[in-house]
């Protein structure tokens, strides 16, 4: 989501400029933006979770839901609003958060490692699903809906933030390919934990899907996606949760590392190619009007000019003549301040996150050892590692190091390995990991207005987008459980 960006090698900068204007915070802005996740997290904790069944499905509904829907309601209204300044100060919290809550999964990987080297090919496998799964599904509803070259950005991946990027160099931030990537991406930071949570409990729920192929299938290359379908997949089967929760984060990590390569070397062409089929086939050009058959070619060589050479923003494109396809405004997104970063704003932070974590896995535990102290302490040690590391070797996210490092730690073929996972053991990442979707939720004042701007056309591709690569994968890892 949002500000996963920042562990994964990009940031939200890409989106819109900078904001050159920076600041220190005041006491009583960090004390805020400190309590204020926690307290929703706490209530969430306590709404509790709520599972309905629908037929051989079921819906489930738990605190990443309840996190979600208070922290937005609060994030978007008036009466006390949240300004760039608050969202600044989060946005440093959420740094920590989201690092931290990955340190926690390497610590489920850890303990299992030996047990997972019989599914390696069903990890490689499933991420041929979440390549291919967008551009097959996806792509020929975009193009039949008339998003024109929007649906190339749209469906070529789930669109995060290394994508977004990505586009930004390839297709300039002009152009539709990068308004269809940025309309996904807004969606997909928002809404995405909870549309995944949704769609797996009701995957999970048919007793048709292997938990495991479930849990591959959910390494989207999104922390706050993945947490929100691990919720539902543990609810349903908790005596599997542990090995869920593993395999989930395995795959991401899998992910994290040769997704991005993947979906710029082979889904993007793929998806380029097979946009002038269907095209063709739906007599639609690059503005997603309906044309003759005959008179595609002359409708749509013009306006790919500037896209196929690769040079940003040389599109024929204008932005008035697109905006009836391009279904979001990019400018719509405010541009916050930002906190000047000191090593005491940095100790805030990871002090903040510890104590929340603390105190919310107690509660949603119930689980008040000592010893989970001691394990919130070498999960907080292991994010700093990690981002340490990720400043020195830019090249390798602070994402891949924290999973990388929690789980070579705690695994039982190393000395520290069992110390590390006792002390882990009792500490829930999806409690302990709350305060990074309450973050996001509370900056969704920031996107109002693209959210606003976005049209209903783009919204359903969304979706769909994220559910052909979630279910591509998992398809393909029952696949390889099965057979």
């Amino acid at each position: 989501m949002r500000n996963e960006a920042t562990t994964q090698g990009d940031s939200t900068s890409a989106v819109v400029d900078a904001p050159s204007n920076s600041f220190r915070a005041r006491p009583a802005t960090w004390l805020a933006m400190i309590a204020l996740p926690t307290a929703i997290c706490a209530v969430a904790i306590m709404i509790g979770t709520h599972k309905f069944h629908l037929g051989p499905a079921a819906i489930v509904l738990m605190p990443i839901l309840w996190t979600v829907l208070i922290a937005g309601f609060v994030g978007v209204q008036k009466w006390k609003p949240i300004g760039g300044r608050g969202r600044a100060v989060s946005t440093h919290l959420l740094d920590v958060a989201i690092v931290f809550f990955l340190a926690g999964l390497g610590t489920q990987i850890g303990p299992s490692l030996t047990k997972f080297t019989n599914i390696g090919p069903a990890i490689l496998l499933q991420e041929v699903g979440h390549v291919l799964g967008t551009v097959i599904l996806a792509l020929p509803v975009a193009v039949a809906l008339g998003l024109g070259r929007t649906a190339i950005g749209a469906t070529w991946s789930i669109d995060r933030e290394s994508y977004l990027a990505f586009a930004i160099q390839r297709f300039g931030v002009r152009s539709p390919e990068y308004r269809g990537v940025f309309a996904v991406w807004v969606l997909g930071s928002i809404f995405g934990a909870v549309f995944i949570s949704l769609l797996a409990g009701l995957l999970g729920g048919l007793d048709f899907f292997d938990p495991r192929a479930l849990a591959l299938g959910l390494g989207l290359g999104s922390a706050s996606m993945m947490l929100g379908g691990v919720g539902a997949l543990s609810i349903l089967y908790p005596e599997r949760a542990g090995e869920i929760m593993a395999l989930a984060a395995l795959s991401n990590l899998v992910t994290n590392i040769v997704g991005f390569y993947a979906g710029v070397f082979i889904a993007l062409p793929m998806c380029q190619k097979l946009y002038k089929m269907w095209s063709r086939i739906f007599g639609r050009d690059d503005l997603g009007r309906r044309v003759r058959r005959g008179a595609l070619v002359g409708a749509t060589s013009g306006a790919r000019a500037g896209s196929d050479s690769g040079r940003p923003g040389r599109t024929a494109i204008g932005p008035d003549a697109a905006s009836g396809i391009d279904a979001v405004d990019v400018t719509a997104i405010e541009a916050d301040p930002t906190v000047v970063r000191t090593p005491k704003t940095w100790l805030i932070a990871f002090a903040a996150t510890g104590v929340a974590g603390v105190l919310l896995n107690a509660l949603g535990t119930g689980s008040t050892r000592p010893l989970d102290i001691v394990g919130v302490l070498i999960l907080l040690a292991f994010t700093a590692i990690a981002l340490v590391l990720a400043k020195l070797i830019p090249a390798v996210p602070s994402t891949i190091w924290v999973l990388a490092l929690a789980t070579i730690a705690s695994a039982t073929f190393m000395p520290i390995g069992p110390f590390v996972a006792s002390a882990a053991q009792n500490i829930n990442v999806l409690f302990a990991g709350l305060p990074m979707i309450a973050l996001i939720g509370l900056s969704l004042g920031r996107d109002v207005k693209a959210l606003r701007s976005l049209s209903w056309k783009i919204v359903i591709v969304a979706l769909l987008t994220f559910t052909a690569s979630f279910v591509a994968a998992a398809v393909i890892a029952q696949v390889a459980f099965h057979f």
